[in-house]
C-alpha cells in the first residue's frame, strides 16, 4: 500500500512540476505552421485557397460532421468573404472564419472567432512562394493561450500537426489532380 501511495504521489507531484514549468516556459501566444510543396502554379494552388468556400474544400475539419450547418457571406475571395458554421458536435462546435487580407497568387490572412466549445480567436494565414515550377504553401495559425491551454499545448501541436498534414494533403490531392 506504501509503494502505491509513493507512486501516486510521484506521478502528482510531477504534473504538478509540468504545470508549472508549462506556465513559466510557455509564452500566451501560440504559433503553429506547417508547410507543403504542391506540383503547381501557385496561380492554380490560389484557386483552392481565396476563397473560403475553396478553403471548405480542402479543410480537414469539415469532414468533422457532414450534417454541420454552414452559412457563407460577403463576395468570395474579397475581404469580408465569411462563413459560419454550428455543430452539434462538440469537435466541430461553432464559429466564423472571414477573410482579413487578400494578396493574390501571395497570401491570404483569416480571422477566426470560435463560439463553442470554447469562445476564442485565432488568425491564420496562407502563403504561396515558387520554388520553381512548383509552390511551396505555408498555413500558419495565431491564437493567445492561457494557462491551462498553454499545459495542453504539446497535445495541440500534435493535433495541430494531424489536422494540417490532412488539410494540406488534401489541397495537394484537389491541385494535383
Amino acid at each position: 500500500m506504501k509503494t502505491i501511495l509513493k507512486i501516486l504521489g510521484v506521478i502528482i507531484l510531477l504534473i504538478v512540476v509540468y504545470a508549472v514549468i508549462a506556465m513559466i516556459a510557455f509564452g500566451s501566444n501560440y504559433h503553429y505552421e506547417k508547410s507543403m510543396v504542391i506540383n503547381a502554379p501557385k496561380e492554380k494552388v490560389w484557386q483552392q485557397v481565396s476563397s473560403m468556400q475553396a478553403f471548405n474544400q480542402w479543410n480537414p475539419w469539415m469532414k468533422l460532421d457532414p450534417n454541420m450547418k454552414i452559412t457563407y457571406s460577403g463576395t468570395p475571395g474579397e475581404i469580408g468573404d465569411k462563413y459560419c458554421w454550428d455543430s452539434k458536435n462538440n469537435d466541430a462546435g461553432a464559429g466564423c472564419q472571414e477573410l482579413k487580407e487578400s494578396v493574390p497568387n501571395q497570401k491570404q490572412k483569416t480571422e477566426m472567432i470560435f463560439k463553442r466549445p470554447f469562445d476564442g480567436q485565432a488568425t491564420s494565414e496562407i502563403t504561396l512562394s515558387p520554388e520553381g515550377n512548383n509552390t511551396k504553401v505555408t498555413w500558419t495559425m495565431d491564437t493567445e493561450q492561457d494557462a491551462m491551454m498553454k499545459i495542453m499545448r504539446p497535445m495541440m501541436d500534435y493535433q495541430m500537426g494531424k489536422s494540417y498534414e490532412e488539410g494540406l494533403n488534401n489541397l495537394k490531392n484537389l491541385v494535383e489532380k
